[in-house]
């Protein structure tokens, strides 16, 4: 998702940005890197190692160390972007609140079985609507239908597979949502 979101940043919101630089594909094809084929290949490693017996991690207690993980990855991404990278201000502000989604995803693991993908398409559909009502001579109909329809698309495929029940997916939709939209309501 933070692939998708800096996507969206960059192409079909670009007035939101200044002039990087680094390229913008470079930039992308980091965010890839670090929030997704590291985190995939860890999960990889847990994998053959035991610490987690299926990928699709069904039991809320095996989570918690490949969540807590992830997280890491995400701080320190953020951290990168932020410091070494000099990223634009609003690309930093779109992952410090994943990163802050992720964060509280992991902590409330700990106590339930919260979708992680609800989390992740929700705040995409967060910063879309929030650009989208920030900035409506820039609005993006397209962008902002099909952020909706791939929400719904995931949570009805998490309930589908029965990986989640009805409110975990809710719980995970609402707490992307209202992170990455208040995030990006208040503070852009």
């Amino acid at each position: 998702m933070p692939t998708l979101v800096f996507g969206f940043l960059i192409f079909w919101a670009p007035h939101l940005i200044n002039d990087t630089l680094i390229h913008k594909w470079v930039l992308l094809l980091m965010v890839f890197l670090t929030t997704y084929v590291i985190p995939l290949l860890s999960i990889v490693m847990m994998k053959l190692t035991g610490n987690i017996s299926s990928f699709q991690m069904e039991s809320k207690d095996e989570r918690v160390f490949p969540f807590s993980m992830i997280s890491l990855f995400y701080m320190v991404a953020t951290y990168f972007f932020y410091l070494k990278f000099q990223v634009d201000p609003v690309l930093i502000l779109a992952m410090a609140s994943i990163t802050v989604c992720v964060i509280l995803l992991t902590s409330l693991t700990f106590f339930w079985k919260i979708s992680a993908h609800m989390t992740g398409v929700s705040g995409f559909m967060a910063i879309v609507v929030a650009v989208s009502i920030k900035y409506p001579s820039n609005f993006q109909l397209e962008v902002l239908l099909g952020s909706i329809i791939l929400a719904g698309l995931i949570g009805s495929a998490r309930l589908n597979l029965n990986a989640h029940r009805p409110f975990e997916v809710y719980f995970g939709f609402l707490l992307g949502f209202a992170i990455c939209f208040g995030t990006f309501v208040f503070m852009i």
